[in-house]
C-alpha cells in the first residue's frame, strides 16, 4: 500500500472543505483509485501483449 503523501495529488484532487466527511475517507477514495489505474494500466499491457501475439500467428 502506497503511503499517503504519494497519493497527495489524488487527495488535493477530491477533497471538498465543504464535504462532511474527514481525510481517512479521502484517502480510502484515493487508495482506490489509484488501485484501479494500476489495474487499467496492467490490463492494457495485457491487451496489448494478447494483440501482438494473435499477429504473430
Amino acid at each position: 500500500m502506497k503511503p499517503k503523501n504519494e497519493l497527495q495529488p489524488i487527495i488535493d484532487k477530491i477533497a471538498s472543505a465543504d464535504s462532511p466527511v474527514g481525510m481517512d475517507a479521502v484517502y480510502v477514495h484515493a487508495l482506490i483509485l489509484d488501485h484501479l489505474q494500476t489495474m487499467n494500466e496492467r490490463i492494457e499491457q495485457l491487451e496489448k501483449e494478447v494483440k501482438q501475439l494473435g499477429q504473430k500467428e
